[in-house]
Parts: C-alpha cells; sequence; structure tokens
C-alpha cells in the first residue's frame, strides 16, 4: 500500500549529494480542491492557479524559517489575466485570479500563456522575519508555461541551474496537482554562502536530463508516494536522500476579528460610509472568495 503521508498535499525533500543537487516534489489533492471551491473559476483557470499553488508550495519548502513566507505574483497591464496570486507561510496555502471573464471566453478551451497574461511579469517574493529580511526576483513572463517562467526566474536572479516540472489533471475525485523542482547546489552544503555557481558544471545535465524525464501523470497520480517518483528517476546513483516531509493546507488568513480591528482604525464618519443598504460593512476577501458582513456597532 502507498504510505499515505506521501502521496498528496505534501512536498518531499531530496538530495543527491554525489551530483551536488537537491530537489524536491509536491502534490496537491483535497487542499487544491477547498482553495478552488468558492472561485467557481474555469476550468483552464483552475488548471492554472492548481499549477501556481504547487510552484508556490515549492518554493516556500525552500525556506528555513517556520515564519517565513513566499509571495508569488505574476501580473500584467492589459492581459485576459491582469493578476495571479499565491502565498506560502508555515504549509498553508492560498490564493487566487483576476481575469477578464469575456475576453477569456474569446480564447478557446486550451489558450496559451501569452494569450492570458500578454506582456507581464513573474515576482517571486522571500520573507524572512527572523532575519528581518526581504528578497524579490522579477523576471518577465515569459516561455509557454509557468514552470518555464519559473526556471527564468532562477536563471536570471539567482544564476542557479534550475528544472522546474509543473501539471495538474481533474479526475472524477476532484483536482490532483504536482511538480518538481531540482537545482544544482554550489560544492558545499545548502545555506553556506554562495560564493559562485558553476553553471556549466559537469554533473547537472546528468541529474537534469533524467529529472527531466518525469512524467506529468506521475506527478499528478495521487496513488504514487513522492518517494517513489524519486526512487525510478534516480535509483542509479550512488546515494540519494529524502527528507522529512512538509505536509500542506489551505490556509487563508482572513479571520472576522482581524477585519473588525482594521475597520475600527478607521474615523467613526469613514466607518459610517462604509455601511451599505442592508445596515452592514461588507468586507471581501479575494483569497478564499468570502464576504465579511460585520455590523458598525461591533467595531471598535
Amino acid at each position: 500500500m502507498p504510505d499515505s503521508q506521501l502521496t498528496t498535499d505534501v512536498v518531499l525533500g531530496v538530495a543527491i549529494p554525489s551530483r551536488n543537487a537537491r530537489g524536491r516534489f509536491a502534490r496537491l489533492g483535497p487542499t487544491l480542491d477547498q482553495i478552488l471551491a468558492n472561485h467557481g473559476y474555469p476550468p483552464v483557470l483552475e488548471r492554472l492557479l492548481a499549477e501556481a499553488l504547487v510552484l508556490t508550495a515549492l518554493l516556500g519548502s525552500m525556506l528555513k524559517e517556520a515564519e517565513g513566507q513566499v509571495t508569488l505574483q505574476a501580473q500584467t497591464q492589459g492581459g485576459v489575466i491582469d493578476l495571479l496570486v499565491c502565498d506560502f507561510l508555515g504549509g498553508s496555502l492560498r490564493g487566487y485570479v483576476r481575469h477578464d471573464p469575456e475576453r477569456l471566453l474569446d480564447l478557446g478551451p486550451a489558450p496559451s500563456l501569452e494569450a492570458l497574461f500578454g506582456k507581464g511579469y513573474l515576482a517571486i517574493t522571500f520573507d524572512h522575519p527572523e532575519m528581518d529580511e526581504r528578497y524579490q526576483g522579477i523576471v518577465p513572463l515569459e516561455g509557454d508555461s509557468l514552470a518555464k517562467a519559473a526556471e527564468s526566474f532562477f536563471a536570471q536572479s539567482e544564476q542557479i541551474p534550475s528544472i522546474v516540472r509543473l501539471a495538474a489533471e481533474k479526475g472524477e475525485g476532484g483536482w490532483s496537482a504536482g511538480g518538481m523542482l531540482f537545482q544544482h547546489l554550489p560544492e558545499g552544503e545548502e545555506g553556506r554562502e554562495r560564493l559562485h555557481t558553476r553553471l556549466d558544471h559537469p554533473d547537472w545535465p546528468h541529474v537534469a536530463i533524467l529529472a527531466g524525464s518525469v512524467k506529468a501523470e506521475e506527478l499528478t497520480d495521487p496513488a504514487l508516494p513522492l518517494d517513489e517518483i524519486a526512487w525510478r528517476l534516480f535509483n542509479e546513483e550512488a546515494e540519494v536522500r529524502t527528507f522529512e516531509p512538509l505536509h500542506l493546507a489551505k490556509g487563508c488568513r482572513c479571520d472576522p476579528d482581524y477585519v473588525r480591528s482594521v475597520i475600527a482604525r478607521f474615523p467613526a464618519a469613514e466607518r459610517a460610509d462604509m455601511v451599505g443598504d442592508d445596515g452592514m460593512i461588507r468586507v471581501d476577501c479575494a483569497f478564499c472568495s468570502t464576504s465579511f458582513p460585520i455590523a458598525l456597532e461591533d467595531v471598535g
């Protein structure tokens, strides 16, 4: 029987010490369905957001501190999609897409990334609160997939040879999305100061070819444990290490008490102007597509 801890809603880290390579496999299932449930997106946007959430999980699992946060944002001007945002914090994921529904209908069932976004950019932000640091890399939103855009991010912003694969498929039981990120590390352990990275390191093409042979159906198969995928790809290597898995969950941080505390910061006159025809102040959360009705007398 497969290990249910390594089949869905989880990230698994993998290292190949002799090749100076480290990677991650991720898969989302029920958590993905929960995130998508309230939005009512058409299938093409559900697939895109599914892949973006998997990519965000892969990136978030790179953080060393529990309170670290990763935000992925794809933004355009004049695109059918003008904003896609995903967020990772402590294993919790959230995300949404803002788009023009009428223009999307004109693109057909399988539009390209360029057709959806036009000219835009991909920004990835790493927040490290313990070190009081924030790092953001921005690259043009180019290529035929989010995976290619992510590879460009690492090549241009990080100068680290990387291979990224993303896939999403909707079956009878709901959505399943999976992804893989493998990188060549500088000599030495991950986390030390990077003095240089050899882009032409002889071990990297070998790892890239093996990792690149992963199939989309392997990444999305909810019955296939992630360590089994690693074994299939790298079983001829001298040593392959796996790390403690990171479990994933839906995690929108909107909270009625927090919403009330924010509204309370506004002057009384402005709070009164926020009241709608039903006598309530309504605050919408784009991430979970939920509207919070707040009574004016409950604020303050």
